[in-house]
């Protein structure tokens, strides 16, 4: 007798879950694997995490979705280990070793050499990597043995910490911590690293700690999520407007609040910021006395008076969000 497969219900989710992502899955197989867990509808993430890499994954689930491309911009943190003395087709430990090379540098010239990578520095991304070229990822043209152009790219090192060295034995290496701009690519970072001492490098273990105003301490994993009931699953997610950090909190009235959510500009005496979250009360379909005396409406900028709506929450996705939170 054959076996039918359960069908998952799916249901509206709004809100940002912090994963811890595993070793070995891609993030959108992580993303996946969650959506699965919550039943959600619709989910994103905010950039990708190499397999080898794990640590802090922003999951964004429904209305959270809409304001995702903005934690792209947010600085990273990451900790790494560089084995020094084998440089690898990939950059990492996935790769084959393509070179090796003694390690004769001292621990001086270690901290020396880092120094040079602090601050604005140029990267040549990866061929290992998901960056397009003439509309094809560059992992693909690597996956059929062609290495393409790449121009260099302007990333910032804020802070580069050597945690250990081992200079010495079979296995010498690095281990460092790295905040980062947007756009940094560590496989390289270690690479150069690698480069500058004389012996090449490449990464043997990467996990993100921290992303924006995220850090690991608040992440769960994917085995502790799995083994909850659905409404504990349900309480680790964010409000969507945990993705709004650094924007500066306008409210409006009903009737302003209204016009703004069908895409109205609104006049008031408001500074101009570059970046603004908007807030009012909820609309006039919700009947709950329990529910909040504003909620989020949606992003956008103030201008001369104005204020110029950008990404909008629908009615129907804010009267989902305050039935869940009730």
């Amino acid at each position: 007798m054959q076996r039918q497969s359960t069908r998952v219900q799916r249901r509206p989710v709004h809100g940002v879950l912090l994963l811890d992502k595993p070793l070995g899955l891609s993030s959108n197989q992580a993303l996946q694997k969650a959506k699965w867990l919550l039943r959600a509808e619709k989910a994103g993430h905010t950039g990708t995490l190499d397999p080898l890499a794990t640590g802090v994954l922003p999951l964004c689930f429904g209305a959270a979705t809409k304001f995702s491309q903005l934690h792209l911009d947010a600085d990273k943190t990451y900790e790494t280990t560089v084995r020094l003395g084998q440089k690898t087709s990939t950059g990492d430990a996935e790769g084959d070793v393509i070179e090796t090379r003694p390690v004769t540098c001292t621990a001086g010239q270690v901290v020396e050499v880092l120094d040079r990578f602090m601050g604005p520095i140029a990267q040549v991304p990866p061929m290992h990597s998901a960056l397009k070229k003439d509309g094809k990822p560059l992992y693909e043209y690597a996956r059929e043995g062609q290495t393409v152009e790449r121009e260099a790219r302007q990333v910032v090192i804020h802070d580069l910490d050597l945690l250990d060295m081992q200079l010495d034995g079979d296995a010498p290496s690095l281990q460092l911590r790295v905040r980062c701009s947007k756009g940094t690519y560590i496989r390289t970072l270690g690479e150069d690293i690698g480069e500058a001492l004389g012996c090449g490098g490449h990464l043997t273990m990467l996990r993100r700690t921290a992303t924006g105003p995220f850090d690991a301490t608040q992440c769960i994993t994917l085995d502790a999520l799995a083994s909850e009931t659905e409404d504990q699953r349900l309480a680790h997610l964010a409000p969507v407007q945990v993705l709004l950090e650094g924007h500066v909190p306008v409210t409006l009235d009903a009737d302003n609040a209204g016009r703004y959510l069908s895409g109205v500009r609104r006049r008031g005496e408001w500074p101009d910021q570059n970046q603004v979250a908007v807030f009012g009360p909820a609309p006039t379909t919700s009947t709950e006395t329990s529910n909040p005396s504003t909620v989020l409406l949606g992003s956008g900028h103030t201008e001369g008076g104005e204020l110029i709506p950008g990404r909008l929450l629908s009615p129907i996705e804010i009267q989902q969000i305050l039935e869940t939170a009730t």
